[in-house]
């Protein structure tokens, strides 16, 4: 990464107060398509990043949509065919109209986002001119929140700045959700555009930064914001033998491999059922445990259905995250190939949290691969090198003992919320409010 781009320092622990721009609390309008009560994804972290500018004595307002994700499909108490407010832990939450189709494809996904960005231009614009926010904090994806929120800072007088979670574009052509090699191009310019015109630009991994820095944004404006975990929250649990083997039937000898996350395309989850298969052919003491909900989840359960050491949960509540991140004796995170350096799978904060081993699909070089170094096996993205993986660590405990207490140390020392969004204020009263 170059030494001129920004870097919110996981490793800061507390600002003078000389720093907080003489104490000054900030205005902040988040515009993101995803916000709780959903648990994953970009979702958890919006969420937690708002409340907890909310709890340093910050002002803040939200717009976003109705909760449907992972499931697609709008959330009770919710819809996704009116505007509608509601506080949520001293949050103002603006909701906006939403299409969600049952069975997103490549177009009816085009549709959803679209209509994101309709419905969220009115009510950004009314919320800033009436907020008057200093800064107007954007989530991608979807940029049609990126182009919701300078219309809003703009207005207003606001600072832009926009946080990359992953690169929808690049994304929808490399995972062949989009194909259309002119449609490529003209979208990709569009992005490069829309990037450029915002004050600030972050992502969530060096390999990422640098990707940005490839699209064009000028690296005084580029700042690396990672995702983080609550570490202290994460209790690390001395033995795995928790109430979820006991609630599953899962033997005490058994070894557990978890995934716990959405079930999506991007996941590359078909690994997981010749895993599954190849560690019963070889008649491990392994068992797999796959939480989650998504549009990939119900193939699994169908390649799954005739191996009596595969359990499935859903999605779990926060309250019971620490313990099923516990119950792992290994923790599993397959990607396809040709998503890395686009995404960094947010669910790593919490494995590495959890002093448990980690077992990624990643090629060498990829910012996945260099998070796990260290603290897992990295493995090319294949079944037979992840069941390979699987059955070296089931068969050595003394090896899981030491890549997890790596893990932890890590989440500690690289992944600490409290110090992640003291670098964010950090940065923002290094500049004053209205001048980022």
């Amino acid at each position: 990464m170059s030494e001129v781009v920004g870097t919110i320092d996981s490793n800061v622990t507390e600002l003078s107060p000389e720093n907080r721009f003489n104490n000054e609390r900030l205005r902040i309008l988040i515009v993101a398509l995803n916000y709780a009560p959903e648990l994953v994804g970009c979702a958890k972290y919006t969420t937690e990043f708002a409340e907890e500018l909310v709890a340093r004595g910050h002002k803040v307002e939200v717009v976003t949509g109705p909760p449907y994700y992972p499931a697609w499909s709008v959330a009770s108490g919710y819809s996704g065919a009116r505007w509608s407010n509601e506080t949520l832990n001293n949050v103002v939450v603006h909701r906006t109209p939403l299409y969600v189709p049952p069975r997103p494809d490549a177009f009816k996904r085009m549709m959803h986002l679209a209509s994101f960005g309709a419905a969220a231009l009115p009510a950004a614009l009314g919320v800033a001119l009436r907020f008057k926010p200093d800064l107007v904090f954007a989530v991608a994806p979807t940029l049609a929140a990126a182009s919701t929120a300078l219309v809003a800072a703009k207005a207003s007088g606001a600072s832009s700045w926009l946080h990359i979670q992953d690169f929808e574009v690049d994304a929808a052509f490399d995972l062949n959700m989009l194909k259309n090699t002119i449609g490529r191009a003209m979208a990709l310019r569009v992005e490069s555009s829309l990037f450029r015109t915002f004050d600030r630009v972050s992502s969530i991994s060096p390999a990422m930064i640098q990707r940005l820095a490839a699209k064009g944004v000028s690296t005084d404006k580029i700042v690396e914001f990672r995702n983080w975990v609550d570490v202290d929250a994460v209790q690390v649990f001395a033995s795995p033998n928790t109430r979820y083997r006991q609630e599953l039937g899962i033997p005490d000898d058994q070894i557990v491999a978890l995934y716990s996350g959405n079930m999506a395309g991007k996941q590359g989850l078909e690994v997981l059922a010749q895993v599954a298969k190849n560690l019963k052919a070889a008649l491990a003491p392994v068992s797999l445990l796959l939480c989650g909900e998504g549009p990939a989840r119900l193939a699994l359960e169908v390649s799954c259905k005739d191996i009596d050491t595969v359990h499935f949960l859903p999605l779990q509540p926060m309250e019971r995250l620490p313990e099923l991140l516990g119950t792992a004796d290994i923790h599993l995170l397959p990607q396809r190939p040709e998503a890395a350096d686009l995404v960094l799978p947010s669910k790593l904060t919490g494995m590495l949290a959890s002093g448990r081993p980690v077992v990624a699909m990643a090629s060498e070089g990829t910012g996945l691969a260099y998070e796990v170094d260290g603290c897992g096996l990295v493995v090319a993205p294949d079944a037979e090198a992840m069941t390979t993986a699987i059955l070296r660590l089931a068969e050595d405990p003394d090896l899981r003992r030491t890549l997890g207490a790596a893990g932890r140390l890590r989440a500690e020392t690289r992944w600490r919320k409290s110090a992640i969004i003291d670098g964010f204020e950090e940065a923002c009263f290094a500049y004053g409010p209205k001048a980022l």
